[in-house]
Order: structure tokens, then C-alpha cells, then sequence
């Protein structure tokens, strides 16, 4: 195969990933709203910290409001990380590589595409915007299935686990983040226990609220959620869970002893997590490491297998970063 379709493989699995994450991610925060006494404050401008958006988001809005967040995250075609932006990068890095993918993913993703630009408005008002995010969750995992179901276990469908798995990695850990900076923020009723509320959301977030109850066999706490995603090697969405498949998928491609490497770089970084404790700064400086740990994954793999010759360099599109990465390979 090609770098470059490899490439375009990739990118296309992770920005579909992304669109569906970043509904996730927003959900998490919208799921609160209802559930969280009226008095307790929630500061939606977390999720551009999270996100480490913080410069491009101030230089577009002045006000740190829910509604200028959700814009800005979901709608704001200005913002390369934005969902409608994704969901646009995803759309052609598709459209470059039909025929090597299932046949009605092109379709799919159309369809996806115009469902979310003619109601992007619902996503950003509070009303309907639940349903939004349900129902771009719901057909992104279509086109997810139809790629399960319809692909080779070929070097193409490697290249799409690999890049949905580090997407979903990175994600992961910043749905963390953001249960975490709910629990951490200034809360004026110190009655309020929000602890089973925000980390209750968080597992629903990803599906994974049952599972969590199957496995861990307890009431849901801080410490023992944390401990599930980040650890658990069953559950599709955890850290763990998707460090194994992009392990499971790079051995069956060439060269693949760096990325191994760097996989297991990612594992050792283990946060001491003791039943009973709660989780503090320190923690999410840890999911901080971790982001760059897995960005750095993403780095090695693509010096690996997507490098282009001296010539098409000039060419490229700018080389990743912890950053950046989330701009590259728009077309």
C-alpha cells in the first residue's frame, strides 16, 4: 500500500472517531446540566483547556458562555478541531480512498455530513441538543460497523484500527479531564456530593456505565472509574483496550518495533490510583502526560509508515504536533 493512501486510511478513521468523541465530550458536560443541583456551577470553557484550544478560542469570542463554547466546539467551521471541521476532514480524506473502503461508506458519510451542517443549530441551542449529539453518536458508529463488517483484515483495515484506536485513546483520557475539572472546580454548596453525578455522566459518556458496574461489581467512585478507563482491557473505549489493538495491528505491518515500543512507553505510565482517595490536580496532570505519551505514538508511526520522500515533502501538509497533529491531512 502506498504512504499516502495509508495515510489518508488513517486520517479518515480517526477524524470519524473525533466527530463522534467530540459529541461525547460535549455530552458529557450537557448530561450534567440536568442532573447537577441548579446552584452548582459548571464552567463549560473547561472543555477548551481540555482540548488545548484556549488561544483559538479567545481570539474568536470574548465571553466564556455554554453557548459560545458548544459553537465553537461543534459549529465553528474557523476552528480546525471543531465537529463540523472533523466531519469535513473525515468526508475527504473518504472520498480519496472509495476503493479501498466498504463501497456505501462514501454514501454514509454524506449523509452524516448533511445531517449535521442542516441541524448544527440544534446541537447549539440546550433544547434539542441531547438528540443531536445521540444521533450523531448513532451514525457514526453506523459507518464504524459497516467498516467491521465490510473490510478485509488487510494492511487497509490495519491502518483504520490504528487510527481510530489512538484517536479514541487520546479521547479517553480527555473525557477524564473533564469529569475531573467538574469535581475540581470552586462549588459554593459544600453539601453537594457531585461525585457519582459527574462520574456516573463520564461512564455514560462512552457507553460504558454498565460495563463498569459488571466488572467493578461497585458503586460508581472517582478513583475505581478512573481506574476502568484508563486500565480496564476489556471495554472498547478504555486506554488500555485501544493501546492492545493498536499493538494487535501494528504487529501485522512492516517495521513495526518503534511502535511497540512506544506502546509500552505509554503503559508505564501508571498513576497510583488507592480506593477512598480522591482525585486532584495531580491527576489530570497525569492524563496531560499520557496525551502527550499517545501523541508522541502518533508521531513515531507516522515517521514510520507515512514518510514521503525529500521531494513530496515540500508538498506535505505541516508536520504533527500535540497540537497540530489534529490539523494534518485535511485533504
Amino acid at each position: 500500500m502506498l504512504s499516502r493512501v495509508a495515510e489518508r486510511i488513517y486520517w479518515g478513521a480517526r477524524y470519524l472517531e473525533r466527530v463522534e468523541n467530540i459529541a461525547r465530550l460535549v455530552s458529557v458536560y450537557d448530561s450534567l446540566l440536568f442532573d447537577l443541583p441548579k446552584k452548582t456551577n459548571i464552567s463549560w470553557y473547561n472543555l477548551i483547556r481540555i482540548n488545548s484550544n484556549a488561544d483559538s478560542y479567545t481570539e474568536r469570542y470574548k465571553v466564556r458562555d455554554e453557548r459560545n463554547v458548544v459553537k465553537f466546539l461543534l459549529a465553528d467551521d474557523s476552528n480546525p478541531y471543531s465537529l463540523l471541521s472533523s466531519l469535513r476532514h473525515a468526508k475527504e480524506n473518504i472520498r480519496t480512498t472509495r476503493d479501498v473502503i466498504p463501497q456505501d461508506t462514501w454514501e454514509q458519510i454524506n449523509e452524516l455530513d448533511l445531517y449535521a451542517r442542516h441541524n448544527i443549530q440544534q446541537g447549539i441551542n440546550r433544547t434539542n441538543r441531547h438528540k443531536f449529539l445521540n444521533t450523531l453518536i448513532q451514525r457514526c458508529q453506523e459507518i464504524t460497523g459497516l467498516f467491521e463488517g465490510a473490510m478485509s483484515r488487510d494492511a487497509t483495515w490495519q491502518f483504520v484500527v490504528i487510527g481510530r484506536n489512538i484517536e479514541r485513546a487520546d479521547m479517553t483520557t480527555r473525557i477524564l479531564d473533564a469529569g475531573a475539572s467538574v469535581i475540581l472546580q470552586p462549588n459554593e454548596d459544600k453539601r453537594v456530593n457531585l461525585d457519582q453525578v459527574v462520574w456516573g455522566n463520564v461512564l455514560r459518556s462512552v457507553s460504558g456505565y454498565m460495563n463498569y458496574r459488571r466488572g467493578v461489581r461497585t458503586a460508581v467512585q472517582s478513583q475505581k472509574v478512573a481506574r476502568f478507563m484508563l486500565e480496564d482491557p476489556h471495554f472498547p473505549r478504555t486506554l488500555r483496550f485501544c493501546l492492545n489493538e493498536i499493538h494487535a495491528a501494528a504487529q501485522k505491518l512492516p517495521r513495526p518495533e518503534n511502535i511497540l515500543r512506544g506502546i509500552e512507553t505509554v503503559k508505564e505510565l501508571h498513576y497510583p490510583l488507592n480506593n477512598g482517595e480522591q482525585l486532584n490536580e495531580t491527576f489530570r496532570d497525569h492524563l496531560n502526560d499520557l496525551q502527550i505519551s499517545v501523541s508522541q505514538l502518533h508521531d513515531d508511526l507516522s515517521a514510520n509508515w507515512f514518510a514521503f520522500t525529500p521531494c513530496m515533502r515540500k508538498l506535505a501538509l505541516p508536520k504533527n504536533s500535540i497540537t497540530s497533529m489534529q490539523t494534518s491531512q485535511q485533504g
